[in-house]
């Protein structure tokens, strides 16, 4: 049973060109290593979160992978130096974990 893990981001819109040159910061990051899970990146246009959200999301084989690549991320350095810059433009996190169905 694989699971999609799902990051959404709210932020302040008064500094999305902050908070976007952050996050494009994280991908290429993301992209030059390969120890870093590679997630997708997307914006609500007609959904329950509003636009001024951001929504990143992977999946994993199982749950504890899932798990794993949050205390990861949190015990990166590179990821946490861009984390402590981003934290200021934040509104609300949401962590969401989904069963993918493979029928």
């Amino acid at each position: 049973m694989s699971i999609t893990m799902r990051i959404m981001q709210q932020f302040d819109p008064a500094r999305e060109r902050d908070f976007l040159e952050l996050e494009k910061q994280f991908a290429a990051l993301e992209a030059a290593r390969p120890d870093y899970p590679k997630g997708k990146r997307m914006r609500p246009i007609a959904a329950e979160q509003s636009c001024n959200t951001l929504i990143w999301q992977c999946e994993f084989p199982d749950l504890n992978s899932a798990k794993q690549a949050l205390s990861f991320f949190e015990g990166d350095p590179a990821h946490e130096a861009l984390f402590v810059k981003q934290v200021p433009f934040f509104r609300q996190v949401k962590i969401e974990f989904y069963e993918n169905l493979d029928f």
